[in-house]
């Protein structure tokens, strides 16, 4: 008989922590979080931190994109030496060549060229194990990051994962991952071997003349004080694209699954419109990111061209006067090239930069998003397997932002008890499923299993034990079989035997005999070639297969023909045979077979007991019978 029990197993509050940081009561943690996102759990758009601290941060979740970087650094140094060989080869080769005292000296100038190319081709070669060593670094670093960042959108709750579009949370795994990839596996090598040259050539340039070197710094550094605001602006135009990006994407996929549904209401249209603004958005969005990019680019090459005709007039000056030679003067310029190209580069490195760590600070935000159904890992409880008990200790709930929608609930259902909750939609029936399944844990009270508090239980024993049959069972692409098999915990040996005797005692046989291919049978996208009844028989037989001890169902009957019903229904006989059960019925012919019915009215429990009893009652489930015995006759 379920009954409403004392709020601790022993009849008075417990005093132990709760595994989630709650209170002893078993009140709601603290609502603040490291990232400054609430304790709800929603995932925030894009992580608030600083570009340095995004890279840190994201080196620390990626650490693999650090393997071997110290001799990395080095070929990236040698790759960067050898391209001041070239102005050197040039100051040499004219001097002491082609201006030799006594006439050209062949000889010398092609030893120089000569040294020169060698150096080049080592040089080239450095470059370019750079690119190789940097691209299976940042694969791997990357690799990582998407690991897990969809391990960890799948520890978060169906409350947060609610938070945000499907196709705005996919992009966040992979076109995010994909700017970052750009950046680190071109840009970043870019950025390394240009300051890296920009060093080099200072150091040239002032042992060929200060006074020139000094001109050029003068020259770009009010460009070094613009770019700093500028930086800014363009970090903030890239997280607004990569955003737009996630928005289009969710609009996109929405209209892709929800096709039949736009065609039947005749919403083409509508829907167009939605996306055709996602995409504006996107362009505008991407468009003002790249004018602020053109305007800090373009005044990197005016600069440039600026500093290069400042240095050929006041070179040729210092060349009059003797303070230089052809060679060096032509040396200098080519040392200025060296200086102005990583400079006019950097723009497009700025570019690649930002777009980066917008990308960054989106998969970086689903990472900090907290967890609210933590799994206790290797300190969970491990509970032996049988026939389960549940129970509800003053358990109350309440939505992100919203009221309490269950209030204060005592249950007792013991091991083998088929129970059936019914109630008006919006009762809460669906809540307390939710939390018997820990889907969600309650914002106060407990719920045990078997006496111990569901969030001191392990993940993988839980699961084992507890499974949920949603009315609308979720296939996966691929054959009947291979669907039914989601259950499956066994080994790869037994799976077949396993599939024939889920057929077997569900008593499946005459519904495969009429598939094409049996198990073998294509279900096609989200089980789409399937019925609606072909969909839930495939939910039973995976729960049957996974063999838990309680069951959670979402009433299975309530979309179905007649015929299609009778199968249902003679499956869930057998599944639900010896089983603890907890059936959200939709039909109150489900609450005349349970054992026990238990009401539900605005979040609280108002009846508990026997079909025939509380018929007998006349209260609010007397009721409730009544009418729907009117409806259905």
């Amino acid at each position: 008989m379920t009954t409403a029990r004392d709020r601790s197993p022993k009849g008075r509050p417990s005093t132990a922590a709760a595994p989630d940081g709650s209170a002893p009561d078993g009140s709601a943690p603290d609502s603040s979080a490291p990232d400054g996102s609430t304790a709800h759990g929603s995932i925030a758009s894009t992580s608030e931190a600083s570009v340095l601290a995004t890279l840190r941060r994201g080196l620390q979740v990626s650490p693999e994109i650090l393997d071997g970087v110290v001799v990395t650094l080095v070929l990236a140094v040698l790759a960067a030496a050898g391209r001041v060989v070239v102005p050197l080869a040039v100051q040499q080769t004219v001097d002491t060549g082609i201006l030799a005292e006594g006439g050209v000296d062949q000889r010398r100038v092609l030893v120089l060229v000569a040294a020169a190319a060698v150096v080049l081709l080592v040089a080239g070669t450095c470059s370019a194990l750079v690119n190789v060593r940097l691209f299976r670094s940042t694969e791997a670093g990357l690799a990582t990051l998407r690991v897990k960042a969809f391990k960890h959108v799948h520890a978060l709750s169906v409350l947060s994962q609610g938070t945000e579009r499907r196709g705005s949370l996919v992009s966040r795994v992979t076109s995010d991952v994909d700017t970052i990839s750009l950046f680190v596996q071109w840009g970043g090598i870019m950025l390394l071997v240009s300051v890296l040259q920009v060093l080099a050539a200072t150091v040239l340039m002032c042992l060929y003349s200060w006074q020139l070197a000094v001109l050029v710094w003068v020259c770009f550094v009010p460009l070094f004080f613009v770019l700093r605001p500028a930086q800014q602006k363009v970090s903030e135009a890239y997280t607004l694209v990569r955003s737009r990006v996630g928005a289009l994407l969710g609009a996109v996929s929405e209209a892709v699954v929800g096709a039949e549904t736009i065609r039947a209401y005749g919403v083409g249209a509508r829907t167009r419109r939605r996306i055709d603004a996602a995409i504006d958005d996107h362009r505008s969005a991407a468009v003002r990111a790249q004018k602020l990019v053109s305007v800090v680019f373009s005044s990197g090459v005016l600069v440039a061209n600026l500093v290069l005709s400042v240095i050929v007039v006041a070179g040729t000056y210092l060349g009059v006067g003797g303070g230089l030679t052809v060679g060096e003067l032509l040396a200098f310029l080519f040392l200025v090239q060296l200086f102005t190209g990583p400079v006019q580069m950097a723009t497009e490195v700025l570019n690649e930069l930002q777009n980066a760590v917008a990308g960054w600070r989106r998969v970086l935000a689903v990472l900090e998003t907290p967890v609210l159904v933590p799994d206790p890992g290797a300190d969970g409880v491990t509970t032996p397997r049988g026939p389960a008990t549940i129970e509800l200790c003053d358990v109350s709930f309440s939505y992100p932002g919203g009221p309490e929608v269950v209030h204060g609930i005592d249950l007792h259902i013991p091991a083998r008890t088929r129970v059936a909750v019914v109630g008006a939609t919006g009762s809460g029936k669906t809540t307390i499923a939710k939390l018997a399944t820990r889907l969600m844990d309650p914002t106060r009270g407990r719920v045990l299993l078997d006496g111990v508090d569901l969030r001191e239980i392990s993940e993988k024993t839980f699961r084992e034990r507890v499974v949920m049959v949603p009315q609308e069972g979720f296939l996966f692409e691929g054959t009947l079989g291979e669907n039914i098999a989601y259950g499956y915990r066994g080994g790869d040996d037994g799976q077949a035997a396993a599939l024939e005797g889920v057929v077997g005692a569900l008593g499946l046989g005459d519904w495969l005999a009429d598939l094409p291919g049996g198990l073998d049978t294509e279900v096609g996208q989200r089980g789409e070639s399937l019925s609606a009844g072909e969909r839930q028989l495939v939910a039973i037989a995976r729960a049957y297969l996974a063999g838990a001890d309680l069951l959670v169902l979402d009433e299975a009957t309530s979309a179905v023909d007649p015929a299609a019903e009778v199968r249902i229904a003679r499956a869930l006989d057998s599944l639900t045979e010896g089983r603890s059960t907890i059936t959200i019925a939709h039909r109150l012919s489900t609450a005349e077979a349970a054992d026990v019915v238990v009401v539900v009215e605005a979040g609280l429990v108002v009846e508990v007991g026997p079909h025939s009893e509380l018929v007998a009652a006349g209260g609010p489930y007397a009721c409730m019978h009544a009418a729907w015995v009117v409806q259905t006759h």
